[in-house]
């Protein structure tokens, strides 16, 4: 039986990389559903998304395939939720317990585990503000994936940068073997 995962997409120029890995989950027979922030869509257009899952792209709590809002369904539906990139606003939030958008409404939803993939510039990474967020969330359960240190958007060197969607992935599947669920059939 295949997973039922929820990829976030928080507004990064990283939202690239996830293409990449929600088409390496597919090709996989993962069941991908992907909700966008606003400004993710700024990065990486929803029909792309869209294209590589073959389902619509979540951007708003109320839509025709959600008449009960997709804050709901898609998060009785689904196994887990892996946000990449997740942004500074994106980690503010989910610590503060903000529903600002369908991203943040869908995570206060959900029960399951929630993986996070932060990505910002070296100098937002090392704010106390973030740190605190962090450590919010690791204490309420989220399992953060990197940064990595590495070239970012801002043309320097630093950490800040977005684990690779193979590393990602990893986390993933680690996360549901350990939750006993085994990985889908190829």
């Amino acid at each position: 039986m295949a997973h039922e995962i929820i990829v976030g997409v928080a507004g990064g120029i990283a939202a690239f990389k996830t293409a990449g890995l929600v088409s390496t989950l597919v090709q996989e027979g993962w069941g991908v559903s992907v909700v966008m922030t606003a400004a993710a869509t700024k990065f990486v257009g929803p029909d792309t998304f869209a294209a590589l899952t073959g389902r619509p792209v979540a951007t708003q709590v109320f839509a025709a395939h959600w008449p009960l809002g997709a804050h709901i369904e898609l998060a009785q539906q689904a196994e887990l939720i892996c946000v990449a990139p997740a942004t500074a606003h994106c980690l503010a939030q989910a610590a503060r317990g903000l529903a600002g958008d369908l991203l943040s409404t869908l995570l206060l939803s959900f029960s399951g585990p929630i993986l996070m993939a932060p990505a910002m510039n070296t100098e937002m990474w090392q704010k106390p503000a973030v740190a605190r967020n962090v450590e919010q969330l690791r204490q309420d359960g989220v399992q953060l994936i990197g940064p990595q240190t590495g070239w970012l958007s801002c043309r320097e060197v630093g950490e800040g940068r977005m684990a690779e969607p193979a590393e990602i992935q990893a986390a993933i599947e680690q996360t549901l073997a350990a939750a006993g669920k085994q990985q889908p059939d190829a």
